[in-house]
This record gives structure tokens, sequence and C-alpha cells, in this order.
């Protein structure tokens, strides 16, 4: 072989060598999800906006719910990693959707229903406001962007249907914002269409997508993960609802009773779908009258506050048959906003099922997501598929009164399986302080309140003597008592009305006051209930003034520790100032001590008292 022909194959061999280099080299450079610790980790490469890729497009539905004919399409963004465009690569979807991302009416004048008036009554007639909405395409939220994208995620969000761009009209929890989501992950695992434009034709497709989604949000935001759980929907791998509205009978009634949600005395449901009604204005006036004042006219019922088919369609529980996501739950055991009672009814469920599910509980009131660090754990096994063993995790995590939120202490379930139910009685003491005790007095009769709305719960609790509540305590604490699960009331009462506000509230005594006073210090937990319910929540029936009916019914879950020295007490009173309608002052509720006690779940089962 001659020596120049020895110079071309080495030359060759060397630019062959180069390539082959080349290839791996551009191999390795390419970007992809890092794990560490069964997280993914924020990746450099993922980590710049401005390199971010941004669009919107539209996505139809498999429904009609604005009546114009045409299949409603939902106003969908996304925000992706540049590599999904030039290397190919596929992610896993982070999804939010939300009917707040256009504006809202705000809280208007006159738009709340007025609360001053007897129990059966209408109320008067309230203002409509209407929503002025705001927002430029393509970007509908920019939330969970620069959480999600770096650890290599895709975000998407959506306007729910009647909100920003999105075709239909707002149902507060119809159907329509159940298939809502479910269309917009169908077409994140090329099961549904996209479109460039509300009107057009060309389509768009989600070629980045692995087809794994996770959704979380807080709030309205945390419904609607559930609501998509709920249809099965195939691809919705996890779901992490914080402070979600699982029922919006629990959010605007109580065991019968008329009870507004804290904060927001009059809202009922019709007044959300205005405060929230942000579409197409051309569709307003038709939606309104089709949904605000004829379906929820007819079926939310102010004048009973019963359970009824109306109530029934919005309340997630019930359709909970083909969900199979992976739930994690975040809620506050002080939220009286959107009560704690929303997420454990579902957690409990999911349980049931034999879903993966774990919940997070803190100390404080609405929103409050778990620690990044249990988010990430959760979507990067069920999104990423990385085996981090997050399924064998604590099933409960409860952030202590004293720690912070990142700071969980982990139990094997909530309620704490620790846990078992103490009975407390009734000894009289009116219009002072009675006593709780465990164990039952002699024949104690009955004592009468006065109900007035005018005093706050907060000052009947501190009141040394009225009429307008009856309080019973026990005697200081030997020991810190660690409350976990739902507080139980059986009630035997008389009212000189045919209907009444019935309150409960446990607190925690001496009552604290000033500038170091913390959330978990005075109200442990608290529920309400209208006696006209007390044989069954979907049938109402007027009370037999003085006649003596027994109910019983839970409070709000919680779980804590009270602490040593202190005094729990049991409040009952009527009309509570901040949550329930106002009557007219001066209807007396006559309770039955002997017919009554409190049902306490203890870790430890019991209760450590100084003797009185």
């Amino acid at each position: 072989m001659t020596h120049q022909r020895l110079q071309k194959l080495a030359i060759l061999a060397i630019c062959s060598l180069g390539i082959v280099f080349n290839t791996y080299s551009q191999m390795a450079e390419k970007a992809a999800p890092i794990y560490e610790n069964g997280e993914a980790q924020v990746v450099e490469a993922f980590s710049d906006p401005s390199k971010w890729i941004r669009h919107d497009l539209w996505v139809e539905t498999e429904f009609d719910s604005d009546g114009d004919g045409k299949l409603d399409r939902m106003h969908v963004d996304v925000t992706r990693p540049e590599q999904t465009e030039t290397e190919g690569l596929k992610l896993p979807v982070v999804y939010e959707s939300s009917p707040y991302y256009a504006g809202t009416a705000g809280l208007a004048d006159g738009m709340l229903w007025d609360v001053k008036h007897e129990l059966g009554e209408a109320g008067q007639p309230r203002n409509h406001p209407e929503v002025t909405r705001i927002g430029e395409r393509p970007i509908i939220s920019n939330s969970q962007i620069h959480t999600w994208v770096p650890r290599g995620y895709v975000v998407v969000h959506s306007s729910s249907p009647g909100t920003g761009l999105s075709d239909g009209s707002p149902t507060v929890g119809g159907d329509n914002e159940s298939l809502a989501p479910k269309a917009v992950i169908d077409w994140l695992c090329g099961r549904a269409k996209g479109y460039t434009e509300r009107d057009g034709n060309t389509e768009v497709k989600a070629y980045w997508s692995t087809g794994k989604v996770g959704m979380t949000g807080t709030s309205y935001n945390g419904t609607l993960p559930l609501a998509a759980a709920t249809t099965g929907v195939e691809g919705l791998e996890a779901i992490i609802p914080i402070a979600p509205n699982t029922s919006y009978y629990h959010y605007y009634r109580s065991n019968g009773l008329v009870r507004s949600p804290g904060g927001y005395l009059g809202e009922d449901i019709d007044v959300l779908y205005d405060f929230i009604h942000s579409g197409d204005e051309s569709k307003r006036a038709r939606n309104n009258k089709v949904i605000r004042d004829t379906e929820m006219k007819n079926g939310q019922d102010r004048i009973t506050g019963d359970y009824n088919d109306f109530w029934a369609g919005r309340d997630y529980l019930n359709d909970m048959g083909p969900m199979k996501a992976a739930l994690l739950m975040s809620h506050g055991f002080n939220d009286w906003n959107v009560m704690p009672e929303h997420s454990y009814r579902i957690y409990d469920k999911a349980r049931e099922k034999g879903l993966p599910v774990q919940i997070y509980y803190h100390q404080n009131g609405h929103g409050g997501p778990p620690p990044i660090s249990m988010m990430n754990r959760w979507f990067t096994k069920y999104l990423h598929g990385v085996d981090n063993g997050v399924e064998n995790d604590p099933k409960a995590w409860i952030v202590r009164e004293d720690d912070k939120m990142e700071s969980p202490t982990s139990y094997e379930d909530y309620p704490n399986p620790k846990a078992s139910d103490v009975t407390l009685f009734l000894t009289k003491g009116a219009p002072e302080k009675g006593q709780l005790s465990t164990s039952k007095p002699q024949k104690q009769g009955t004592e009468t309140l006065v109900d007035n709305y005018s005093f706050s719960g907060s000052s009947l609790a501190q009141a040394e003597m009225t009429n307008h509540r009856l309080i019973y305590v026990t005697p200081p604490l030997s020991e810190d008592v660690h409350i976990s699960g739902i507080p139980k009331i059986k009630i035997k009462l008389a009212s000189s009305k045919p209907a009444a506000n019935l309150s409960v509230w446990l607190v925690s005594l001496p009552w604290s006051e000033g500038r170091n006073t913390k959330i978990t210090d005075n109200i442990i937990t608290r529920g309400w209930a209208d006696p006209q319910n007390h044989k069954s929540l979907t049938e109402s029936e007027p009370l037999v003034p003085n006649k003596f009916y027994e109910m019983e019914f839970g409070l709000m879950p919680d779980d804590q520790i009270i602490p040593k020295g202190r005094q729990i007490g049991l409040m009952i009173f009527s009309s509570d100032k901040e949550f329930t309608l106002w009557p007219e002052p001066g209807t007396e509720l006559t309770v039955d001590l002997d017919g009554t006690q409190l049902v306490l779940p203890v870790v430890g089962g019991k209760i450590p008292i100084t003797s009185p």
C-alpha cells in the first residue's frame, strides 16, 4: 500500500473519529431532567425565562354550555423549555386551571345577600355586577412556572368555562367545569383537538408532552384538579389540591343551615357565579338567564338550606367512582373560608378506594401549599416515573402549633390512629360557666339562652356572664391534650320559634388577646346546624315551639395540642354574627343537659384534669 494511500486512510479515520466524537459531544450536551434524593432538581438549561417558549391555543371540549350551537373551546397557555423545540425533548406537564385569571367582579356594593332577616325568608334582592375582563394573549397566568419549568416540566394554564377567553358559561361546580380540564388533558395526551384561534381550524399538537399530567392550585384552582380527577381521565396521574372546595353545599350550608363562608357574609353560589363571569360579553345575558336566574335560583334554596339534587350535583364526593389519580391534599385547620372538612372527606374516600394518598394539614387559615419537597416528590414519582418510594411515606403530615410550614410532623395517618373517643358531660352553670366532665353528673335539667346576633362569638366566649350563650368548661388540664379527628356533639334542645340557628364552638380558655396571640390560641374548632334538619338533611320540618328534639353532628376536623393549664370549653349559642343569618333577637334555645354530650377524639384516650 502506497504512502499516499496510508495518509488518506489516516485522514479518513481521524475525520470519522471526529464525527463520532462530535456526535457523542452533542448528545452529552442535550438537556434532561435531573433527580436527586427522589426529587427533580433545578436544571440550569431549563432556568432562563428568556429562552422559554410561550404560546396559547384553544382546546375543543365535548360540551356546549353557552348554547351557541358550537362545542366550547377552552383558552390554554403553554410555557416550556426551549429544548422541547430544539432537541425534541418530551416532558410531563404541571397544569393549573382557574376562573380567576381574567379578573373578577370584586366585592361590589350590594352583590352579597342581605343576611338581616328572619329564618325561612328569602331576603332582599341583591345587585349583579359585571366583570371587566383583563389580560392579554398569549399568557393567561405566570403561576407555577418558576417552580416547575426549571425542574423539567411544561406548565399549562387554562381559563375555566365562561371566563377569560374560554367559551361557555360558569356553572360553579357543574359538569362542564369537570369536563373542561379533562379536554385539556385529552389534548395533552393526543386525544382532543387544539387550535391556534378561538374560531380557527389550524390545529396545534402537544408533541412535547409525555402524556403524564399533574394538577395543582389553591381554593377554586384547587377544586378543579379534583373535578378533573373525578372524570377518570387517562393521563392525569397526580393531583395536589390546596384548600379545595369539594362540595358547594358544604361551602354555603352546614347541616341544613344557611351559612356563609368566613370573610364573605352573605355569599352564596349565585354570588360566586357573578364574581367569576369574565367570559364573552355577548354570551353573558344568555348565561345569566339559564344558569344564574334559573338553575341556581331554583336549586340553591336559601329558604330551607336542605341538601337537594342541585347541591348533590356539585358535590365531588359523589363523583369519585372513576378517580384514579394519586392524591396529596393540603389544608389549614383554621381555614374558616373553605373549611378543613372539604379536604378530609375526599382524602378519606380516596383512602377507602385504595388510591395513593397523603394529607398535609397546617394550623393557619386559607391556602398554604405543602413544602416544595413534598410536592416535588409527589410529582417526581407520578409524572417523571422515578421510583422514590413516596407511596411508602407516612400518610399524614401535621404542622404543629409552634412549627414552621416547611417542618411538619409525620404521623401514620389522619386522624391519628392512637386517638380514641372521650365523652364529656355537661353540668349546669348559666348564665356563667358550667362544667365539662368525663363523669356523668346527676340530673341537671335544662338551661336557656337568648339569641342575639349583635354579639360576636368571640365576645360571648370571653363574657363572664351572659344569657346569650351557654358555656361548659373542663377544669385546667394537668397535661397537654392532643385532639385529632372530628369532635361530635349530641344535643337535645327546644326552640321558642319554628326556626333557629344553632352554633357550636370548641374553645381553649382563658381567652388570649394581644399582639402575641396565635391563631391556635382561642378557637379549637366550630360547627353549625339547623335543628329543623334533626331527622334528615334533605327534608327539614318546622320546629314545634318548646318541643325537644335530638340531633347529632360533627364539628370541623382538627389536630391540635391544647397546652397544660388551659381549659377546654364547649360554647352553644344561636346566631353566629360572622357566618349565619341575622334574625330578630329574642329566640330562646333551651338545652337539655342530660341529653347533651360532647365526644372528643383524644390521642391516648384520656383528658387529664386537675381537681376542681
